[in-house]
């Protein structure tokens, strides 16, 4: 999804990603409440963050995104966080407190985003708003970028949600959106052929031929591509090793 293209009716847009995500938060929620004490401090399937670091991500990611709903409402700039240190801060004074508390962190920053949603409509939704890294969109585009935080996110917890679970229209469009974060010279060229559809996506510098392409389902693609996956039911022609992406 991009957030380049044209929306003609951002109403509909943002209905349907509202829907969307509030699917997908019902799913996260119900996994961090069956979170034990021992499970939320033990380490997530990020280096060096604990399920408590990443389920205190979640929500203070839900009151970051809320505050770009606000600027989109209210036209008066809301920045995303104070600041990164300060953002990085907030999840490591969350992060161990119990599986209880952390649950019910998730779901009430998950209401406070879909209250704030709920006042927006027409023109708000095409304002232009910035996150904490500079990086400008229009305010419908801050539900895919929930979206995308909760879907890889729950995947991050290492329980019994994996990347197989992500929705198929979430997988294609992430893919569609992140294979473009990998044209940079460091990535080495090749194209990914999802089996779910007859799309093709190129990664690597353009004006290089692709020397291998990568074939499975989306889901499985996007999974190896952002590291939530090391790809072994992927298949190359030639065959051989995957390439060697960078970090996402």
């Amino acid at each position: 999804m991009n957030p380049d293209n044209f929306v003609a009716d951002p109403d509909a847009v943002a209905a349907r990603l509202r829907a969307r995500v509030g699917e997908a938060t019902k799913h996260l929620e119900q996994t961090a409440a069956k979170l034990t004490d021992d499970q939320a401090l033990a380490p997530s399937l990020l280096p060096g963050w604990s399920r408590g670091h990443v389920l205190t991500h979640l929500a203070r990611n839900a009151d970051g995104l809320r505050n770009l709903l606000v600027w989109a409402r209210t036209g008066a700039e809301t920045p995303q966080y104070p600041s990164i240190q300060a953002r990085n801060e907030a999840i490591e004074a969350g992060a161990d407190r119990p599986a209880a508390a952390l649950a019910a962190d998730v779901t009430e920053s998950a209401a406070r985003f879909a209250a704030e949603a709920d006042l927006l409509s027409g023109a708000d939704w095409t304002a232009p708003v910035a996150g904490v890294r500079g990086y400008g969109h229009p305010a419908w585009y801050t539900l895919w970028r929930r979206l995308s935080e909760v879907q890889i996110h729950h995947v991050d917890l290492g329980l019994e949600y994996g990347p197989r679970d992500w929705p198929a229209q979430f997988a294609a469009q992430c893919l569609d959106r992140v294979a473009g974060d990998f044209a940079g010279p460091q990535c080495p060229p090749a194209v990914l052929r999802p089996t779910d559809d007859d799309s093709e996506y190129r990664i690597g510098p353009p004006a290089e031929p692709a020397t291998v392409t990568v074939t499975g389902t989306a889901c499985d693609l996007l999974a190896w591509l952002i590291g939530r996956s090391p790809g072994d039911s992927l298949v190359t022609e030639p065959a051989g090793p995957l390439p060697p992406v960078p970090p996402w």
